[in-house]
């Protein structure tokens, strides 16, 4: 007979799901660059909470703090003011040994420009970041085999990335930044230098890949169509987030 438990007074206590809270956290940041003599303010007092397996879209026009904020979620830029929290951890109190770990084992990243190896080819370059977390060389081959069958490029493992079309090469970004099983993807513009075609494709890709893996993922866009297949949305404009909706 299954026990249950009971309060003081004998009945049943239900048990109540636990809520995912806050995985992401940004408090009241600002960020400014000097450009000559002019200072540029490329985040306004920006707070925003982001809870794990969310997937976030931000949109804005160009210069409005988009990737100035995703790069200062990501730990590759800091700020002047406030104050950031990733899996618990405020990254201001963390060493730049602490932070380089947390980039290589918590973070993803999948930027506009591929930034791949261009000497090595795409199996080598999904590889690279298990290499540099010193994973077993057959856990290696393990990983990056599953990782070239997700995104669909068994066929293409051999080829470097200038053998590769716009497309293939963010397929193998993408599966680099999966590489390392993080809990969360940042992408920057991801179709940015794809036709459109290409483009949806891709994200739609990272999309399933996020969802089917229960990652994190927040990614820039300058296209509402494509801000809009995120289950949250945040508008920027000026530094600042002007707009946080939930899409249907």
């Amino acid at each position: 007979m299954k026990n249950s438990k009971k309060n003081r007074s004998g009945n049943k206590i239900k048990k109540e799901k636990k809520k995912k809270s806050s995985f992401i956290t940004v408090g009241n940041v600002s960020k400014s660059y000097s450009l000559g003599e002019v200072e540029v303010r490329a985040l306004d007092k920006v707070s925003l909470s982001i809870k794990q397996g969310e997937i976030v879209s931000i949109v804005g026009p160009s210069g409005c703090g988009k990737t100035t904020l995703l790069n200062v979620i990501g730990a590759l830029d800091y700020v002047d003011s406030g104050s950031i929290r990733v899996d618990g951890k405020l990254l201001r109190k963390m060493t730049d040994r602490e932070l380089s770990y947390l980039r290589r084992e918590t973070i993803g990243y999948v930027f506009q420009n591929f930034n791949l190896l261009e000497e090595i080819n795409a199996e080598k370059n999904i590889e690279m970041p298990l290499i540099l977390a010193k994973k077993p060389k057959e856990e290696r081959k393990e990983r990056v085999e599953e990782l070239l069958k997700a995104v669909e490029l068994l066929n293409r493992r051999d080829h470097k990335p200038d053998q590769l079309s716009g497309g293939e090469q963010q397929r193998v970004a993408i599966a680099r930044a999966l590489a390392n099983n993080p809990k969360i993807i940042l992408a920057d513009e991801p179709t940015g230098n794809l036709d459109s075609s290409t483009g949806e494709k891709i994200l739609n890709l990272l999309l399933d890949l996020s969802k089917s893996r229960e990652k994190t993922l927040v990614y820039v866009t300058h296209q509402l169509s494509q801000a809009k297949l995120a289950g949250r949305q945040l508008v920027m404009s000026d530094g600042t987030i002007v707009e946080d909706m939930l899409n249907s």
